[in-house]
């Protein structure tokens, strides 16, 4: 027996154990090989099915629970650091929190399914004042459906294997190779999204202190806060002018947008991630004067620049 898979196989659960609860925690390792990797091994009864979930879901509730409590702890600021800790930081605050609008806790059911959510999930729950024994019987529950999920696809696989014994035993040569190469293409391929996304943020974003100097020459931008509603609990205010418009229907609207503004979004998500994507929309509308701003609503508050209450009516683009 390969010497990377016997040692694997006499610590598997503790692998298993530490690797998804690091995974959670924010590490970039993608449990997914791993678990395919166990599921595929229970076919062969080298390992128990029903230790490989308990393992994966230990690792969930650890991981889980301190960034619950985190997020009840700390609100915003802990989710904002989850996002900065995931390769997908362009979607990962909106997405969590539109799931948790629509679904409440229903959300932590399939969470973990979806990138970018397994993680920010917990903190999310915590800051929106979720009570733990609900949060962690949905989490849990969510927790084992995946895991369940994906170790019994690769028992589907070792059983297939086990009908053909050739494979299988070329599968147990190169079984090492191939997991390091599952591995390295989940994280190339998020790396290379993420290094994508970013590169077109960069090269649009607008200066809090232009911004500013625009204001105070008396010009007239179309600012837009797009801010989720969880986001205004920490500071309801909003940039001189600015309207509230979620992203929905900001594209409704955006026939009514004016060509002739500039206009400008913002948002409180890492890397302006939001606002970004939102400008890029409306340039594929044909509004090409439209620019995220750089740090987006705390970057402009911790600059000590003018904030102001926002009084809640139907939002006016003129």
């Amino acid at each position: 027996m390969p010497l990377a898979i016997d040692f694997f196989l006499h610590f598997a659960y503790f692998i298993l154990f530490l690797w998804v609860m690091a995974e959670q925690l924010g590490v970039p390792i993608p449990s997914l090989p791993l678990l395919l990797a166990a599921g595929t091994l229970t076919a062969t009864h080298k390992l128990s099915l029903p230790l490989v979930l308990l393992a994966a879901v230990a690792g969930c509730f650890v991981s889980d629970s301190l960034w619950y409590l985190l997020g009840k702890r700390f609100g915003s600021t802990m989710v904002k650091l989850v996002c900065k800790l995931s390769f997908e930081r362009s979607t990962c605050v909106r997405k969590t929190e539109d799931y948790f609008t629509k679904y409440g806790e229903q959300a932590l059911l399939v969470a973990k399914f979806v990138p970018g959510l397994g993680t920010v999930a917990a903190p999310i729950a915590g800051q929106t004042g979720m009570k733990y024994r609900v949060f962690l019987a949905y989490d849990l529950a969510g927790a084992l459906f995946w895991a369940a999920t994906v170790t019994l696809a690769g028992r589907f696989f070792g059983d297939v294997l086990r009908v053909h014994p050739g494979a299988l035993s070329w599968m147990g040569h190169f079984a090492g190779l191939l997991f390091l190469l599952a591995v390295a293409g989940l994280l190339g391929y998020r790396i290379f999204k993420q290094q994508a996304f970013l590169k077109q943020v960069r090269t649009s974003r607008l200066d809090p202190v232009e911004l500013k100097r625009m204001l105070d020459s008396g010009q007239n931008p179309y600012i837009v806060d797009l801010r989720h509603p969880l986001d205004y609990l920490p500071d309801p205010r909003v940039l001189p002018g600015a309207v509230r418009l979620s992203p929905e229907s900001l594209m409704l609207r955006s026939g009514e947008i004016p060509r002739d503004r500039d206009v400008i979004l913002y948002c409180t998500c890492p890397s302006e991630a939001t606002a970004a994507k939102m400008a890029m929309k409306l340039r594929q509308h044909g509004i090409y004067r439209v620019r995220p701003l750089l740090g987006g609503f705390d970057q402009w508050k911790k600059l000590g620049f003018p904030l102001e209450q926002y009084e809640d009516q139907p939002a006016s683009i003129a």
